[in-house]
């Protein structure tokens, strides 16, 4: 078997586009794959077809060689744009090799650990403003069965928060606790937007609740810092988005900068690197929970990944998305109590549709986390994408 060609397809879905790709080979065998990079997806996609021409006529089998061949070829190593391209191309030949074999593709990577995953929501909010509107959003979305709620409630504050600017996210947060109770874990997110005084003054002031974790409370590029930070409060901290190999995370995982680590299986290599780097994790009593905001491709991705990895331990999934999501694939999630079923069908069990994508052409989106516009992460018309809800 060999790979013929690379296609790419940008799907506009309202926040991003998602950007989709199909590895084809000489038979009638092909895999799927997504390389999301939010405002940076026509980038994304020129990225891979730069990769088509190291694949063509190579078997799609061996998959290890083709990824390290890629790395080292590429000189200028690492990124998120390289690293976004080279993730999409894993997971398609993953796809191809289960589909070829007849299994999932995570009885490739050692067999199940787990057949779902616990879940938490991001979007739920949407297009909540006001303390009690959050409140009100949250308990629908616990109605729904989510393990945990993520938002981000400080607004458009950026490095400094004024006094007021600090009591009306900390009011967010106290209405959703009220609300929740003990129904679901809080998480707060930070967007990676403050200076290291005001993520120590901010963690400390979110002490007074027992939330899962404080997420990336300042920019992703000083290390040292996230680890002085986290020294500094007593709430955990999570981190590892921004972060897109394993040689990135090895610095990680010495300065002890954060109690989760989240690797975005559309931007740190695919699942070929993200088991490396849980693997990492797991000598360090790290649990991973994936970030996990975009496509279709990516989340049957990540499920694969979530299925064989022993220190898996949260997803991160949108609670709606735009209407026509159930018709740009064939994507069949089914969340219960919770929890995400793991699919068995052989590959990534997930295809696209053109026809459907093409209905929907790519539109610029522009970055929203620091203009005050954050909770417009959905449309009016989102729904569910759920089986059955």
């Amino acid at each position: 078997m060999k790979v013929t060609s690379i296609k790419t397809y940008i799907c506009h879905a309202y926040r991003t586009n998602w950007v989709f790709i199909k590895v084809f080979t000489d038979t009638e065998l092909f895999g799927v794959g997504e390389a999301t990079l939010e405002m940076r997806e026509l980038t994304v996609a020129e990225a891979v077809k730069e990769l088509e021409r190291s694949l063509v006529g190579k078997d799609p089998r061996n998959i290890e060689a083709f990824w390290h061949d890629t790395y080292r070829n590429a000189y200028w190593r690492g990124g998120p744009v390289l690293m976004s391209a080279l993730a999409a191309v894993d997971m398609a030949l993953w796809d191809i090799k289960g589909k070829d074999l007849g299994v999932p593709v995570y009885q490739l990577l050692g067999g199940l650990v787990r057949d779902r995953v616990p879940c938490y929501a991001n979007g739920w909010f949407a297009p909540a403003k006001k303390p009690e509107e959050f409140a009100e959003k949250a308990i629908e979305a616990v109605k729904k069965g989510f393990k945990g709620l993520k938002w981000d409630p400080f607004g458009s504050s950026y490095m400094n928060i004024t006094r007021q600017e600090l009591k009306q996210a900390l009011d967010c947060v106290v209405a959703v606790v009220e609300a929740v109770g003990d129904r679901a874990e809080i998480l707060i997110e930070g967007h990676g937007r403050f200076n290291i005084p005001t993520a120590i003054q901010i963690g400390h002031a979110l002490e007074d609740f027992n939330i899962l974790w404080f997420e990336e409370p300042i920019p992703p590029d000083n290390k040292e810092g996230l680890a002085y930070v986290r020294r500094k409060v007593k709430i955990p901290i999570a981190a590892g988005e921004r972060l897109y190999s394993r040689w990135d995370y090895r610095d990680f995982f010495k300065l002890e900068c954060a109690d989760y680590i989240q690797p975005d299986v559309s931007h740190a290599g695919g699942l070929s690197e993200i088991r490396k780097i849980a693997a990492m994790a797991e000598c360090y009593h790290i649990p991973i929970c994936a970030h996990n905001p975009s496509g279709p491709i990516a989340n049957a991705a990540t499920l694969h990944l979530s299925a064989c990895t022993p220190n898996f331990y949260l997803l991160e999934t949108m609670s709606s998305d735009v209407p026509y999501r159930n018709t740009i694939s064939t994507e069949k999630v089914k969340l219960e109590n919770g929890m995400m079923h793991i699919n068995n069908a052989p590959g990534l069990g997930i295809d696209i549709n053109l026809d459907a994508i093409l209905g929907h052409p790519y539109l610029p989106a522009d970055l929203r986390h620091y203009n005050g516009n954050l909770t417009q992460i959905r449309d009016e018309n989102s729904k569910s994408y759920f089986i059955g809800s």
